[in-house]
């Protein structure tokens, strides 16, 4: 199914999931921001000068860049640094007014539009179509954040950051994914306001945070719905039942990264500001 990308709106519809009663996992604790005036070393003498890596990392001009350390918004591994000329690890953490940017050239991070009959494994021992024929020249060990079940197509995000990866796949941190289905009709006007009080399955209560019928057609429907579920089938599962069977399904957004233009079986590296934004989603 291709996912009706144009008629699907700007925002998707998607706020906020409320995370009440829920508990994040420990997380790494960033060293207090110091003043200025409390200097702290973080220059590496054979590393690159900061303003040169925030360029780099797609932040702004070298200029803007030189400004933007004057004016103590950088921070490198959770301290300030004003000084222009230090020099810095490639490897560095390092946010600008509070968010982190990334700077590490190995990393890589891409959008991958998953068609069906491919499944969501790096390799396959029965020989079927898997992510790793398509990303099999290139030389970096990348790993899928997430399933998607073979009859279902759309997005998938593929990286070697593990750390990302494992907490963006983590239930506590509620990240919203986005799927466009078509389903047997006509919907119900009630259906969206019962979807998100909850529909009880074998496996427990789920819930969705929008719901919205984006085409009505004789028979079936398009409908999306976004929710930060991550249980196996769970589209299908709640569709079917509450009486509204699946017949195709594509993922379209995850967090902050939409699908788009991305053809079936393609990908392309998300943008600095995509990571940028699912660093701020993972809590990192």
């Amino acid at each position: 199914m291709t996912p009706p990308h144009k008629r699907s709106g700007g925002k998707g519809g998607a706020s906020k999931p409320r995370r009440t009663g829920k508990t994040k996992p420990s997380q790494p604790t960033r060293p207090p921001k110091r003043s200025p005036e409390e200097h702290v070393d973080v220059h590496v003498p054979d590393g690159i000068r900061l303003q040169k890596l925030l360029a780099a990392a797609g932040v702004g001009s070298r200029r803007k860049c030189e400004q933007l350390i004057a004016d103590a918004r950088v921070e490198v591994d959770g301290h300030l640094v004003t000084e222009l000329g230090v020099r810095v690890s490639p490897t560095a953490v390092v946010h600008v007014d509070g968010e982190r940017v990334q700077t590490d050239p190995e990393r890589v991070y891409l959008a991958f539009n998953k068609p069906v009959g491919v499944v969501t494994t790096m390799s396959d021992d029965l020989g079927r179509p898997n992510i790793g024929d398509y990303v099999a020249r290139r030389r970096e060990r990348l790993f899928h954040v997430g399933r998607l079940d073979v009859d279902t197509e759309g997005l998938l995000l593929l990286t070697n950051d593990g750390e990302l990866a494992h907490r963006l796949q983590h239930p506590a941190y509620g990240i919203r994914k986005t799927y466009v289905a078509q389903v047997d009709g006509p919907i119900p006007r009630d259906l969206g306001k019962r979807l998100k009080e909850g529909v009880e399955l074998e496996d427990g209560l789920v819930t969705v945070d929008s719901f919205r019928l984006v085409d009505a057609l004789p028979g079936k429907a398009i409908v999306e719905i976004v929710l930060h579920e991550g249980r196996k089938h769970i589209v299908r599962r709640l569709l079917e039942a509450v009486g509204h069977p699946v017949r195709a399904l594509a993922r379209t957004q995850v967090g902050p990264v939409r699908l788009g233009d991305t053809k079936p079986g393609k990908f392309r590296p998300l943008t600095s500001r995509e990571i940028t934004s699912l660093y701020a989603e993972a809590g990192l």
